[in-house]
């Protein structure tokens, strides 16, 4: 695996080490070990599994707290989406800011979201999967969420009008 840092410490991008031969390819898309020797949390408590069957689904920003902080790896499967990772770190040089990523089964790319950043993604096409491991297991009294156009963050999200749940849609503008 090739990882990236971000502009975010912490953050990365990783991208796959192919074995390519007439057949296709081989890679490793996770190593505890490798997680481990870039300073990566590689508990996985649970996986996830997202369906969106329309393109600009937008869903987030989420995030735990209280204990129940998440690292995330992140890699779409079907499609592609754009990633979207917020900072809440409050001792962290890049508090409050984000990056994006756009992740697709065709680029095969990874982003690893470390406990304490808020995430977010949107499809960028109809019928995107995307699966993720999750370092610790929902805690729904723990539960957090930003709206995706807080103007606290000023996004370039590639719709004004994304598909969003009610609970998405209504989280309290962000108070730092």
């Amino acid at each position: 695996m090739i990882f990236t840092e971000t502009k975010l410490t912490g953050a990365f991008i990783i991208d796959l080490k192919k074995i390519e031969d007439e057949r296709g390819f081989f890679s490793r898309a996770f190593c505890a070990n490798e997680f481990r020797e870039h300073g990566l949390n590689p508990t996985v408590a649970q996986c996830n599994l997202s369906l969106s069957k329309q393109k600009y689904t937008l869903r987030g920003f989420h995030y735990q707290t209280e204990g129940a902080e998440e690292a995330k790896t992140v890699r779409c499967i079907r499609g592609s989406i754009l990633d979207v990772i917020i900072d809440l770190r409050k001792d962290s040089l890049t508090y409050c800011q984000h990056v994006a990523v756009e992740l697709s089964a065709e680029n095969h790319r990874a982003l690893y979201v470390p406990e304490h950043f808020a995430h977010s993604f949107i499809t960028l096409e109809d019928d995107c999967e995307v699966f993720y491991q999750v370092s610790e297991f929902y805690a729904p009294g723990k539960e957090r969420g930003i709206r995706w156009n807080d103007p606290a963050f000023k996004v370039d999200w590639p719709t004004q009008q994304p598909i969003v749940s009610k609970k998405d849609a209504n989280h309290p503008d962000f108070q730092s």
